[in-house]
């Protein structure tokens, strides 16, 4: 396995990232238990979750998961650089309207809390912002951080979601404030979603913010499965997109069968050519998609691989404004 630092931060990290959405979903416990077994053999520490995951009336499930794998002992906790994410409803009425989803300094300090007992750890390297919420203030944010930060029940501050601006505004209130600030930004990004080639990734580079690509294989289109579905790949099976995106993924396929690599491998290495990217998540269902996957940091995709993937899966262009100006 091969690192990266996170960030501007001096924490290393794997250059897959585990995601677990799957678990307690469309993965049963043990095989979840499976899964992070053989990817801490394989060499992957960073681990990321997130309260909602299990969803509805499930909301918690995976963290429960997680929890009861570190619960097995064996030096898995200590291995494992654990992220997991709030902003959602946790369907908690007592609440009240706090339980609606956003952010606030009160939902900040329930939801970590909450996190950490299904968890069954006292911290988390890594507590992300699972999307934006403008209509609170980053000094009531970053005031809230500051204290679960010194209480020592969170390593760094990340977020998910975030637009340009709103990173450069998050970093700002963060210096203004005398603290690190954000040290990634989980965002959507694959061959299929290069908008933030225009903002977001530019930023992030600038900001010293290590990107994590979610769905990067974009809900299984570029799993090499959506042309010929397989039992299980539900998540490729949308006709309407697939139909859309046919030519694509026929002349994918087809560069992919040259390089003698699947095309969910090649979809993700490409994602590592960013210079702003820490690492794309990866989300197996079963062992075998994850073992598969490890490849991924061994494959050079060169200049005339690269060229080819830009013609098939065309970018905005470049950053902005050059993406649409002079």
């Amino acid at each position: 396995m091969k690192f990266s630092q996170l960030g501007r931060s001096g924490l290393k990290v794997s250059k897959l990232c585990l995601g677990t959405m799957n678990f307690g979903v469309d993965t049963d416990e043990k095989e979840s238990f499976r899964i992070m077994d053989a990817a801490l053999d394989a060499g992957i520490n960073f681990f990321d979750t997130a309260n909602i995951y299990g969803w509805g009336e499930n909301a918690g499930r995976t963290e429960e998961i997680i929890g009861r794998w570190f619960a097995q002992g064996g030096g898995r906790r200590e291995k494992v650089v654990l992220a997991t994410k709030f902003y959602g409803d946790m369907s908690d009425k007592s609440d009240g309207p706090n339980s609606e989803a956003g952010l606030s300094a009160y939902k900040l300090r329930r939801h970590l809390d909450a996190s950490l007992k299904r968890l069954q750890t006292d911290h988390v390297e890594l507590f992300q912002m699972h999307h934006v919420d403008r209509s609170v203030t980053w000094d009531e944010l970053w005031e809230a951080f500051r204290i679960v930060l010194h209480q020592g029940k969170i390593g760094y501050v990340g977020s998910s979601n975030f637009a340009g601006r709103d990173l450069v505004k998050a970093q700002y209130e963060a210096k203004s404030n005398r603290m690190l600030g954000l040290v990634s930004e989980q965002h959507k990004y694959s061959l299929l979603c290069r908008l933030p080639e225009l903002e977001v990734l530019p930023a992030a580079e600038e900001l010293g913010i290590g990107v994590i690509a979610w769905s990067p294989l974009d809900g299984g289109l570029l799993s090499g499965h959506a042309l010929k579905p397989i039992e299980g790949s539900k998540r490729a099976n949308n006709p309407e997109r697939v139909e859309k995106h046919r030519d694509q993924l026929h002349a994918f396929e087809a560069l992919c069968r040259e390089l003698g690599e699947s095309e969910a491998n090649v979809a993700l290495a490409w994602t590592l050519v960013q210079p702003s990217m820490t690492a794309p998540i990866i989300g197996p269902r079963t062992l075998d998609q994850l073992q598969t996957a490890l490849r991924v940091v061994d494959i050079v995709l060169d200049e005339s691989t690269l060229t080819r993937l830009d013609e098939i899966f065309p970018g905005p262009g470049g950053s902005a404004p050059n993406a649409y100006a002079w």
